[in-house]
């Protein structure tokens, strides 16, 4: 007859969720990946970011094209904070931090207050990440 101890440590030892050891080699290999998918998503946000400010610089000026490369910095300033943020979730904090959420407050101030920069283009390129993202996500297997 089998005890219900037995029965408990025969599961531990064939499940892997159970299983301390093999959960903290997975939570290694997920924040890896996670790494990864961030150098990638900023690499492609750096592409596009590139090819927008060139194209803008020759269609319609250097003004524009400043304006969206400083919308552009602002915004991966802004995803960078955030995904920090998520990697921090579950291991040190409970909650995203809100920190973030003052870049598009102040790129949207530092373009009103300065001539040189245009608020419309600076919007747009500050959302050039979220294409990225896009792209990104449609790529994946």
């Amino acid at each position: 007859m089998l005890m219900a101890s037995e029965i408990v440590e025969d599961c531990a030892s064939h499940d892997p969720l159970l299983d301390i050891d093999s959960s903290d080699s997975s939570s290694a290999v997920r924040s890896d990946e996670y790494l990864e998918l961030q150098f990638r998503v900023f690499r492609l946000t750096f592409l596009l970011t590139f090819f927008s400010v060139g194209l803008s610089g020759f269609f319609w000026g250097i003004q524009v094209s400043a304006s969206l490369l400083f919308g552009a910095l602002s915004g991966i300033l802004y995803f960078r904070l955030l995904a920090r943020g998520i990697g921090k979730l579950g291991t040190t904090s409970k909650m995203v931090g809100k920190v973030q959420l003052l870049v598009p407050v102040v790129l949207v101030l530092t373009s009103s207050r300065f001539p040189q920069l245009d608020l419309i283009p600076a919007l747009l390129g500050f959302l050039l990440y979220k294409p990225a993202l896009i792209i990104q996500f449609l790529s994946m297997p």
